[in-house]
Formats: C-alpha cells, structure tokens, sequence
C-alpha cells in the first residue's frame, strides 16, 4: 500500500455523518411503477379475449384452407374425322348453346350421300318393275284358268261323246264303228290329259305371281336399308359443323384450320358459369356440419370479397377413395391419418353473376361455416 491511501485510511469519518444505508433494502421499499401493471393489464385482457375467440369459434365454427372453386367443364370433340376448313371461335369467347365452332371439309360425306340415293333410285326401279312383273304373271295366270275351265268344258263333251258311242257299240249292236269308238275314248283321255296340264300352266303362274311379290318385297326391304343409311349419310354429313353442346366460355383451345381431327378427339373446352365450392373438411370436422348452413368463403383472387354460400352435400367417400392408388392399409405399414372428405358449398347464381367471370373453376379459397346458421335442410 502506498504512502497517499495509508493517510486516506487513517482519516476519521466527519462528525455527525451517518453510515451509508445498503442500497437493495432501499429499492425493495419503493412501489411498483404503475405503467408496469397497465401494461400487463393489457396483455392479460389481450389474453382472454384471444383465448376465448378462439374457445368461441372452434365451438361454432369450422374452417378449412384446402377450398377450391369447381364448375362444369364440358370438353368439345368431333364426331368424324375431317379436315378443319372453318374455325369460328377465339380464346375466351362467349359461346351460346348450338353455335357453330368449326366447319370440317364435307366433301367425302356429300359423295357418299349421293351414292346412297343413287342405290335407293335403282332400288325404287326394281321395285316397279316387280310389280308390273306381277302384273304381268297375274294376266298369265287369269289365262291359264281360262284355258282350264275351256279344258274341263271339252273333258265333259269327250265323255259325253265316249259313253254315248260306248252304248252305240256293244255285243247286242253295232250302231257305230269300233274305230268311232276308239276314237271317242282316245279323245276323253286326251281331254282329261288336257285338263291337267292347263290345271299345272295356272299353279305354275300362281307360283310366278308369289316369286315377283317376293321379289318387290326384297327391293322394298333394300328401299328401307338404304333410306337408314341415307339419314345416316347426311346426320354425318351435319356432323362436319361442330357445335357448342352448352353456354360458356371457351378455353384449352387446340383446334386450328387445316388440322386433321379424329373422332373423339378433344377440340376445346367450355367452362359453364355455374360453380361452386369443393371445401376438402377433416372428418373430425364433419360431426356438426349440415345442409343448410352458411359458409363464408373468401377467394384468393378476390382480396377483401366476402361470398356467402351454404352446404349443399357431401361427398360419399373421402378423397383417399377416389384417388388413382388408395392406400391400402392392411400391408402392415399402417399410419393413422386425417382422412379429408369434399363438401359441396353452393353459391346464389346471382352473386355469382355479379362477378362477371372473375370466379372461375381451380381458384383456391377458404371456407368457415358457422354452426349456429339456421339448418335450411330442417
């Protein structure tokens, strides 16, 4: 120690002065800052208010993320195969239901329309020519019957002739020759004869008159066939127009002129106005929802649009069901998880037309449905 701090050290304390009191007594006896207590005031009222909205709402409301908006997506294909002459829509254009989209080439259809009615022409010609053939064997039969009645007519006179002469001739007398006799006899047989054959000649034109009809029956039937196949020509012939099936908006379009389209084959699609909501819910979540109840939905590409809907169904299975490879739990690898179940939340067609097709199939939103909604489904 040096000389100075020895002097220091040795130096009594003043008269009258008080020892130093120790500081932390002191601080403890002086009252909390009262910021401080409003503050954790506040922060505990924060608190309960956080606390009990979220007590409140996971009560009397369920929520999801995993929304997306759906609609009726009806592709457009041809039905023949052609070649594309005539487009006549755009990207994104308003369509009506039966307008036309696109002209194929209708060359080949047209010819074969004109070969059909050349066929069924040749038939209609086979058809009269049955039938004066008909005619025709019908006056060869009505001769025929003629002859056969001319026929039993001279069979009766030869038998006549025969007995008479047959009496004339006889062991007793001899009024007329044997050979008048034998001709007498010869002449009945040849009537008889004569009768039979006339009897064949009118089955055979009977026969005749059965073929023809037969024959005219035939050509009808092909008249028929061909007449089939014509509608059919010129259905296909009608088909080279494509056609909107339904009212929307075009979109995915792939057809361009001078394209070769099959049959079957995807053109473009419409996308209808009408959509609605696929909210993919928990199925814990699903023990208090009904038809009925109020969704509120916020969309994603619509910030600060509020859309009001309601639950329209559910789905009968979960998404798991419907996938391209459900899982199959009874490999032994089993892991318990939160399967999701789509539900259908419907809009009022009239909010949905006031967005004027800002709401469209895909877009990605958030649902919340409120328990307490009166149940329009009761």
């Amino acid at each position: 120690m040096s000389t100075q701090e020895q002097k220091l050290s040795a130096v009594p304390p003043a008269a009258g002065a008080a020892p130093a009191a120790p500081a932390a007594p002191a601080a403890a006896s002086q009252p909390p800052n009262r910021r401080v207590l409003v503050i954790a005031a506040i922060v505990a009222l924060v608190a309960i208010g956080v606390g009990g909205r979220m007590w409140y709402r996971s009560h009397y409301y369920v929520e999801t993320d995993n929304a997306y908006v759906a609609g009726h997506v009806t592709p457009v294909s041809s039905r023949i195969s052609g070649v594309v002459t005539k487009l006549l829509i755009e990207d994104n254009q308003l369509v009506k239901e039966g307008d036309v989209i696109a002209e194929l080439d209708p060359f080949d259809q047209g010819v074969r329309v004109e070969q059909i009615q050349a066929q069924i022409a040749s038939a209609k010609q086979q058809v009269v020519q049955a039938d004066a053939q008909i005619v025709q064997v019908q006056a060869q039969a009505s001769a025929a019957a003629a002859q056969v009645a001319q026929s039993q007519a001279q069979l009766v006179r030869a038998n006549q002739d025969a007995e008479r002469f047959g009496q004339l001739y006889n062991s007793q007398m001899k009024a007329v020759s044997k050979s008048e006799l034998d001709a007498a006899v010869a002449a009945r047989a040849s009537a008889v004869a004569d009768v039979a054959a006339r009897k064949d000649s009118t089955a055979a034109a009977k026969a005749q008159i059965e073929s023809a009809k037969s024959a005219r029956d035939v050509a009808q039937a092909q008249v028929a066939v061909l007449q089939v196949q014509l509608k059919d020509a010129q259905q296909q012939l009608a088909y080279n127009k494509i056609l909107a099936p339904v009212t929307g908006r075009i979109g995915k379009r792939t057809i361009e002129v001078g394209q070769r389209v099959q049959p079957g084959q995807q053109l473009t699609a419409i996308v209808q106005e009408n959509v609605w909501l696929t909210a993919n819910f928990k199925e814990t979540q699903l023990a208090e929802l009904k038809p009925g109840q109020e969704v509120k939905v916020s969309v994603d590409a619509l910030p600060g649009r509020e859309l009001i809907g309601k639950v329209d169904s559910f789905s009968p299975a979960s998404g798991a069901q419907f996938a391209l490879l459900p899982a199959d739990n009874a490999t032994g690898n089993f892991t318990k998880i939160v399967q999701r179940v789509p539900v259908k939340v419907t809009f009022k067609p009239e909010d949905v037309k006031a967005l004027s097709g800002r709401l469209v199939p895909g877009m990605s939103a958030i649902a919340e449905v409120s328990l307490k909604s009166d149940n329009a489904a009761r």
